[in-house]
């Protein structure tokens, strides 16, 4: 990422970051927000409320298809490093295109680093940012490395936004508390953070693991974006039971999923699936979570190869979260 300290903003969270960015767009009289379909239905209402149209562009097995982009869309929104919620990153080629659409129509690419802290199987990414900083605002949080109540998030912004934001920010709230900077900035100096986050990757790659185990004993199921992140995507055959009922199941059973259904601009037709997170149960809970998703799971047409301790503790694996709203 290239970006100097004058050029950073510093938010509370990055459901506060989008707000400001889409009413700095509005005021601009920017085109309409091109955003991920799928994507974080959260942000996209954000975007919404600021009065812009959100067209979808559609992501394949290589992320957003940036080539859909045209002279009228203003300005994207992704999350090129880890996408939500498929886990697949963008393209280099994709990369290319997009960085040479900002730049040929002056469009805006606001890139949300979701999840960069936690590859298991890859190579990290590199930002997007650094491609074609004047047209790109990097955002980063730490509310998955430290944790969604501190509230911290931060952008990279071109020059040229920097005054319009900082006033925006200004006019929100003033400021986002100090007392969390310093504890970042201190984790951040004496390499605490890295050994913090070093320490949770390997926790979550084990977790991850337990978890791809448990759903292979169903060949019918398909797991997406366990190389990296904090949660698994898990599409569901046609002559099964749907999202709903599934969910449904894992009520009763004490855990907490997402539907991918409420992902995608327009449901109908789509690919349905459950967003398993494994980050937010005890290390001691855990192994009972798992129990009970595969309880559920075994209860399917398609589960009999299933099994569960029938002793299994009610527990909560966790709705994944790209950033706490």
């Amino acid at each position: 990422m290239l970006t100097t300290p004058h050029r950073i903003v510093i938010t509370s969270g990055y459901y506060q970051s989008v707000g400001l960015l889409s009413d700095v767009l509005r005021a601009d009289g920017t085109g309409p927000v091109a955003l991920e379909d799928p994507g974080h239905n959260v942000f996209r209402a954000v975007v919404q409320r600021a009065g812009l149209t959100t067209p979808a562009l559609p992501v394949d097995a290589h992320g957003a298809r940036v080539e859909e982009l045209t002279e009228r869309v203003g300005s994207v929104f992704l999350t090129p490093s880890h996408q939500y919620p498929t886990g697949v990153p963008l393209h280099p080629r994709r990369r290319q295109l997009l960085c040479g659409w900002a730049r040929s129509t002056g469009g805006l690419i606001v890139e949300d680093d979701y999840d960069g802290e936690f590859r298991y199987d890859r190579q990290p990414v590199g930002a997007l940012q650094g491609m074609a900083p004047e047209h790109v605002v990097h955002c980063g949080t730490a509310s998955k490395t430290l944790g969604p109540a501190l509230r911290l998030a931060w952008m990279a912004l071109p020059a040229h936004l920097v005054r319009t934001v900082v006033r925006a920010k200004q006019e929100a709230d003033l400021y986002t508390e100090t007392l969390g900077q310093l504890v970042l900035a201190d984790l951040i100096t004496t390499h605490a953070y890295d050994r913090h986050t070093r320490a949770a990757r390997v926790r979550y790659r084990r977790r991850r693991e337990l978890l791809v185990d448990r759903l292979a004993a169903a060949p019918a199921l398909t797991a997406h974006g366990v190389p990296a992140g904090l949660h698994a995507l898990v599409t569901l055959p046609a002559d099964g039971p749907g999202e709903a009922e599934l969910m449904s199941g894992c009520t009763r059973h004490g855990l907490s999923v997402r539907g991918l259904g409420e992902l995608h601009h327009d449901p109908v037709g789509r690919p349905q699936g459950l967003l398993i997170g494994f980050a937010a149960p005890s290390d001691l809970d855990y192994p009972s979570a798992l129990d009970a998703l595969s309880s559920v799971l075994a209860e399917a047409p398609w589960g009999s190869s299933f099994t569960s301790s029938s002793n299994s503790r009610s527990s909560r694996l966790g709705r994944p979260k790209r950033s706490s709203p």
